[in-house]
């Protein structure tokens, strides 16, 4: 049986790209790690943004699209992303919210205290104190590495059919039912952060995709030999699985359960740091190979921002 050490980036629908260059970098103090365009639509950007070092388990990626139709979330979607911060360092957060007036509330699950609140885009969101992970080395703005937030520290999944993606993650993706309380089953995989995944036990009608909402979630492969075993061991579990794609940064396949939630598993190699070292992480656009002779032209068709300090 194979097992995931946990999530490797989640990836999301927003609008403007400055908005979210704005929400991400500006307030929440992540590092932009890379900007290069969707290789499937290369008329839009793909922003990544995460730790100081760009480490999988930190990532979370943007395709901007302004002025698209807002998406509806719900069934076969990461309904939360759940961001991993020092212990000590919650209050800090709710200052810093009621600074940029981002409205919050205080939930309790699992016996841990969590602040949820809602980006510039309407994505769900929330912050809790983790011990685990290193400390994001990162300073932007009043956000410092005793107070930044370190990656993710899981997520909350919507599903269609919740039986169906507890079996998935178990028996396919190899995590571990740890605990079940109220409406939520929480899994854990191996790694010290992005190892925490609670799925709703209610049903979820089917959400719609647009801005506001999360296109899929991925999990981590250890290398591109593992993720060759990966492919074979989905498409063994009886699943349609994709054909391997070239992300530059990763390899990538992709298949969607049972649940109606699309699963990636991506390899932790070779990196971030493939194109640009740690000291340009996310400077300049880059694009793949294939698109490099049309830089001029798809540049001119993106709209331009600028990572900037809020405070």
């Amino acid at each position: 049986m194979k097992h995931t050490s946990g999530i490797h980036h989640i990836t999301a629908i927003v609008g403007h790209p400055q908005e979210n260059v704005d929400f991400y970098a500006g307030l929440l103090g992540l590092r932009l790690v890379k900007q290069t365009v969707n290789f499937d639509d290369p008329g839009t950007y793909h922003l990544y943004f995460g730790n100081d070092s760009a480490k999988p388990g930190t990532i979370i990626t943007f395709f901007p699209w302004a002025n698209a139709r807002r998406g509806r979330i719900g069934g076969g979607q990461v309904g939360v992303t759940s961001y991993a911060v020092p212990t000590g360092a919650l209050s800090f957060w709710e200052k810093r919210l009621e600074k940029f007036n981002v409205p919050f509330e205080k939930t309790e699950r699992f016996g841990e205290t969590y602040l949820r609140f809602e980006d510039t885009h309407g994505l769900q969101l929330e912050l809790v104190e983790c011990e685990g992970g290193e400390l994001n080395q990162w300073t932007f703005g009043d956000v410092t590495p005793e107070v930044a937030v370190k990656g993710f520290a899981g997520a909350v999944l919507y599903s269609t059919q919740p039986e169906s993606t507890v079996q998935t993650l178990t028996e396919t993706m190899g995590l571990e039912k740890v605990a079940e309380e109220g409406d939520y089953i929480r899994l854990k995989s191996s790694a010290d952060i992005a190892n925490i995944v609670d799925v709703k036990k209610t049903a979820m009608p089917r959400g719609a995709m647009g801005v506001g909402t999360v296109h899929h979630i991925a999990w981590r492969a250890k290398d591109e030999a593992d993720h060759l075993d990966w492919q074979e061991h989905v498409h063994n579990d009886g699943y349609g699985v994709m054909e391997v794609k070239d992300r530059n940064y990763f390899k990538a396949i992709y298949y969607r359960e049972y649940g109606d939630i699309l699963f990636e598993i991506a390899s932790d190699t070779p990196g971030f740091e493939h194109d640009e070292s740690y000291e340009t992480l996310g400077q300049d656009l880059k694009l793949p190979e294939q698109y490099e002779q049309h830089r001029e032209r798809l540049t001119d068709g993106l709209i331009p921002f600028e990572v900037r300090e809020l405070d």
